[in-house]
């Protein structure tokens, strides 16, 4: 009798709970979006610190001691980053001095495609439609995009120190975890098994855009489109960006090429379909072969991922919206009460499992998850 009020006690909360968990969550993201400009850079440095933290395990391993893996491990980074952006800075300003031939020949093609569809009978006015697209110097988009590069320095500068904050902050985790709860033991093995996987995710998500940017780089340069180390960068920061951040690092290169005096359309046409090449196979290919089919996600999750993240954050949430809602599932993998959530982001039946988690595996095989 007491077990079966009890049961309807808790039937009766069920609509109380769903209501304040969803009321929790608009207050959640309600702050995030007020607080975008701070969590991002915030956010940015902690996928970094992750991902950096791999080398300076394995250089502790090595026999450096952990401060000093940490230097290494920064040094590194530095002189990677600055080589990169020196000749990203180089290629940008071609590009910025290359810009106004560029325009002049994209408005002419423009100018040109009016004039056809308004031959063949289409209701086009050319020049009512060219003084939508025409801006002059005040509404012109170049001072508001070297203003936003140059955002995006000092936001670049901020990231930097809290990733070399975060790393040292990591030394001496564990003890201070340890020091904090009564029994740690339980957190230890859970955050160990949250930090291990995200590791595995980032390195490998980073490491499939770095070779999808170099195959890009590769493709410009056999085609002979201008500035492939642009378009190469390019593609490695929207790799990261579900479905459409391929397609969207494609347009530029082969648009510029389609327009260029020693390019044309089969130029335009080869070098679109060497990134659906590069993009099949790394994406659809490799990178599921590499991190299994329980690190990914659903279809339609990442879709809805990607607008969810983009309207807290902006563009960098599309950039980071694959990266985040893979944080949150395997945190919520991490944990037996929450793993049903987890099951429901992923891409479901049809791939290898996923691994058994720290608690299952010490169980017999007959007992995990199936």
């Amino acid at each position: 009798m007491d077990m079966t009020k009890l049961t309807d006690e808790y039937y009766r909360n069920v609509p109380l709970n769903a209501t304040l968990a969803m009321a929790a969550l608009v207050v959640i993201v309600a702050g995030m979006k007020a607080g975008a400009e701070l969590l991002v850079p915030l956010l940015l440095a902690i996928f970094i610190a992750v991902v950096c933290t791999a080398p300076v395990q394995w250089l502790n391993r090595r026999g450096l001691s952990l401060r000093a893996a940490v230097w290494l491990t920064l040094l590194v980074l530095l002189v990677f980053v600055s080589l990169l952006g020196l000749l990203v800075v180089n290629s940008f300003t071609t590009f910025i001095e290359a810009l106004p031939d560029i325009e002049s020949r994209l408005y002419e093609h423009y100018w040109n495609i009016l004039n056809v569809l308004a031959s063949k009978g289409l209701a086009i006015n050319p020049d009512q439609l060219s003084n939508i697209f025409n801006m002059d110097e005040e509404t012109s988009w170049v001072p508001q995009f070297l203003g936003e590069i140059g955002n995006l320095f000092m936001q670049s500068i901020i990231v930097s120190l809290l990733v070399i904050f975060m790393l040292f902050e990591t030394l001496n985790f564990r003890e201070k975890v340890s020091r904090a709860l009564v029994n740690p033991a339980p957190s230890l093995k859970r955050f160990r098994e949250f930090s291990s996987t995200l590791k595995r995710y980032l390195a490998v998500k980073t490491m499939i855009s770095l070779v999808t940017g170099i195959l890009v780089w590769l493709a410009c340069l056999a085609v002979g489109v201008d500035f492939p180390l642009l378009w190469a960068v390019f593609a490695f920061a929207l790799n990261f960006i579900p479905n459409i951040g391929s397609a969207i690092a494609a347009i530029p290169p082969v648009l510029l090429l389609l327009v260029a005096q020693d390019g044309g359309l089969l130029q335009a046409m080869i070098l679109a379909s060497a990134y659906l090449v590069i993009n099949f196979v790394l994406g659809n290919l490799v990178e599921p072969r590499v991190m299994g089919q329980a690190l990914g996600l659903s279809t339609f999750v990442a879709f809805l991922s990607l607008v969810v993240w983009g309207w807290i954050f902006g563009a960098a949430g599309m950039l980071l919206s694959v990266l985040l809602t893979m944080t949150l599932k395997i945190a919520l993998d991490s944990h037996p009460q929450t793993r049903w959530m987890s099951y429901l982001l992923g891409p479901g039946a049809g791939g290898p499992k996923a691994p058994p988690s720290i608690e299952e595996a010490d169980l017999p095989p007959s007992k995990r998850r199936q």
